[in-house]
C-alpha cells in the first residue's frame, strides 16, 4: 500500500517524502529545480487553465472546483494513468503544489481521487 502525501513544493524536501510529484502545471516562481528536487512532473494532470482561472483559490468556490476538476481527471485517464503507475512503483509518494492555501488545492482533490481509484 502506497502511502500518499501532500506538501507545498516551496518546503525544504525530506528523504520521508519519498517519491516528489509536482502536480502543477506552471513552474513554482523562484524555485530553482535543484531546491525542488521533483522527481516527476505531471502538469498534464493538474487543472486545465480556465478551471484554475475560474477558481482562483477562492475558497467559496471550493465545492465547484472539486466537482468540475474531478470530471477533468475523469476525462483525462492518460494523465492519470502515469501517476497511478509512480503510485504503484513506490512505498511513499508526496504530492507538491504551490499554493500558500493547503486545504483547497488541486493536490487535496488530486489526492482524493487517486485514493478512490486505488481502492476500487
Amino acid at each position: 500500500m502506497t502511502i500518499l502525501k501532500l506538501k507545498r513544493v516551496y518546503l525544504p524536501p525530506a528523504s520521508r517524502d519519498g517519491c516528489r510529484v509536482l502536480v502543477d502545471r506552471m513552474w513554482p516562481r523562484g524555485l530553482t529545480k535543484k531546491k525542488a528536487a521533483v522527481d516527476y512532473w505531471l502538469k498534464d494532470v493538474a487543472p486545465s487553465i480556465k478551471l484554475r482561472q475560474w477558481f482562483g483559490h477562492d475558497p467559496e468556490k471550493w465545492t465547484g472546483f472539486r466537482r468540475r476538476y474531478t470530471a477533468e481527471l475523469r476525462a483525462n485517464r492518460m494523465a492519470t494513468k502515469a501517476l497511478h503507475a509512480i503510485l504503484k512503483s513506490r512505498t511513499t509518494v508526496t504530492l507538491l503544489f504551490g499554493a500558500h492555501d493547503e486545504e483547497h488545492n488541486q493536490a487535496v482533490v488530486l489526492a482524493a481521487y487517486l485514493r478512490r481509484s486505488l481502492r476500487d
